[in-house]
């Protein structure tokens, strides 16, 4: 079976590669477009179909899966920043706090779907200023949602280098 990654994630690759999956990436070139008075996890469920339908176009016999995801907090959904200085504004806003993560999934395979959004809510320790431009530094933020990823230098980041930066639930 062929099976098609909608998606330009290392995070989502690196996932199929660690199932042993043999799967091509396809990266989908649509603008992203949140569906107009959609909640978080309506809109992550709206981006990956998006995303998941416009690589299977391509691919009339595969597999295709898609996935999107958007950090929630205080009524907005943060993507990836767009500047250092946005990804900066992101963590500060969350420095201290805990917020929502959903991601949606979208498998298409002949024109048959399965769809779904998950919830996962962070909770942030208090960052210094320091912590904050220290992790921007190396352009880590640009391509994450909220502009950290949990499985990156962000559960490391701290005066110490050892202390965790957010709790999971």
């Amino acid at each position: 079976m062929d099976i098609v990654l909608a998606s330009g994630s290392p995070r989502r690759k690196e996932l199929l590669e660690t199932l042993g999956l043999d799967f091509a990436v396809v990266p989908a070139k649509g603008e992203e477009i949140a569906p107009r008075g959609a909640g978080p996890a309506e809109t992550v469920e709206a981006l990956s179909r998006a995303k998941a339908e416009e690589v299977a176009k391509g691919f009339a016999n595969a597999l295709i899966i898609a996935a999107d995801t958007i950090v929630w907090h205080d009524g907005r959904g943060f993507g990836k920043p767009h500047s250092r200085e946005q990804a900066a504004e992101m963590l500060r806003s969350l420095s201290g706090r805990a917020h929502e993560v959903y991601t949606g999934v979208v498998v298409i395979k002949n024109g048959r779907e399965v769809s779904g959004a998950e919830r996962s809510v962070v909770r942030f320790r208090e960052l210094w200023e320091d912590e904050i431009q220290r992790y921007i530094d190396p352009r880590e933020p640009m391509d994450k949602a909220g502009a950290y990823g949990a499985q990156g230098k962000a559960a490391l980041v701290g005066r110490d280098q050892a202390s965790l930066v957010f709790a999971m639930n």
